[in-house]
């Protein structure tokens, strides 16, 4: 695939950055591998700029991208890789998660349907995005036993993989291949309680790391988001569920200081908010849309106790409008 460079402002929707900022990319389009752009994403600039900087030199490092749930961790960089047409694989890891995983095993395979099945070494994710210069994508990272992750560091160094199951290969690194990956810790384990199974690294993995951090989008970003999602909903009313966001972020952290701090263990991310907004418009018939496009969209997923925490966050922001004072809009 022929590299090319995608001028910054036109590519992520930022007119005031002039086209003479460039960020490599691939000119092949319709990659099975290269995920679907989502119309109207709203790009963090700071993040951006960490994520292009990486792509452009990692400099023998990966790139670590850690932040609370729902905050825009991965969508931030399959978005960005979208608009670049960069291949990527992506995996979600979990405390079951092997090494060999990433890089492959014989199975039965058939050529042709009715063929007889036969071994062969199917590649995993790893070789495939080292031979081919695509992004190795690694969500919730630090859910992975320490000793089995290990693994990947001479590869982030540059080194070549060696596979003795197929042969003795050994596949060197494509100049374009790059690792990222996500996690709801910095690698140093969960102190907060808010997140299960998430594992200290080991010291010397995460020295391979450059590491941002990644908070919840501010209010203004979102609220641009809904204008783009939900133009029928005033816009009085999308400040409000922005602010109802926050408040139920706040909670989560344990950062509200109204003393109810820590009860939640679901949050609304921006993914969610969207949802919500959404169907408060679709169901604005409804009695109560905006409650009942929140039990949709997040609080019949949460324990009892949390989504009456939830409730009484909106209505306290929202006041009639949580009552049943439908939605205007065409």
């Amino acid at each position: 695939m022929k590299l090319i460079n995608y001028p910054v402002g036109s590519t992520f929707g930022l007119s005031d950055i002039p086209d003479s900022v460039t960020a490599v990319g691939f000119e092949v389009e319709n990659h099975e591998n290269v995920s679907e752009k989502t119309d109207g994403y709203v790009f963090r600039r700071e993040l951006l700029r960490e994520i292009l900087n990486y792509l452009r030199a990692p400099n023998g490092d990966a790139f670590f991208l850690s932040g609370p749930t729902g905050s825009g961790k991965t969508s931030g960089v399959t978005e960005t890789l979208a608009r670049l047409n960069w291949p990527c694989q992506e995996i979600t890891a979990n405390g079951r998660f092997e090494f060999q995983q990433l890089v492959g095993q014989f199975k039965l395979v058939s050529r042709n349907p009715g063929d007889p099945p036969h071994m062969e070494y199917v590649y995993g994710m790893l070789p495939i995005a080292m031979k081919y210069g695509h992004v190795l994508l690694i969500n919730e990272i630090d859910l992975i036993d320490p000793a089995e992750i290990s693994g990947l560091n001479d590869i982030i160094e540059g080194s070549p993989l060696v596979i003795p199951e197929n042969a003795g290969e050994v596949i060197h690194p494509h100049p374009m291949f790059r690792i990222i990956a996500t996690g709801n810790s910095n690698g140093a384990g969960d102190n907060s309680g808010l997140y299960r199974g998430v594992m200290a690294q080991n010291i010397a993995f995460m020295d391979r790391f450059l590491i941002s951090n990644v908070g919840y989008i501010g209010p203004e970003a979102e609220e641009e988001i809904l204008s783009k999602s939900v133009k029928k909903m005033p816009k009085k009313l999308r400040t409000k569920l922005v602010e109802v966001a926050n408040a139920i972020r706040k909670q989560f952290l344990g950062e509200s200081g109204t003393g109810m701090d820590g009860q939640l263990a679901v949050t609304m991310s921006t993914r969610t908010l969207v949802r919500w907004a959404i169907l408060a418009m679709d169901f604005r018939q409804h009695p109560t849309p905006l409650q009942y496009a929140m039990d949709l969209s997040l609080t019949n997923r949460a324990a009892p106790e949390e989504a009456e925490a939830i409730r009484q966050i909106a209505s306290g922001i929202l006041g009639d409008q949580w009552l049943g004072t439908r939605p205007k809009g065409g």
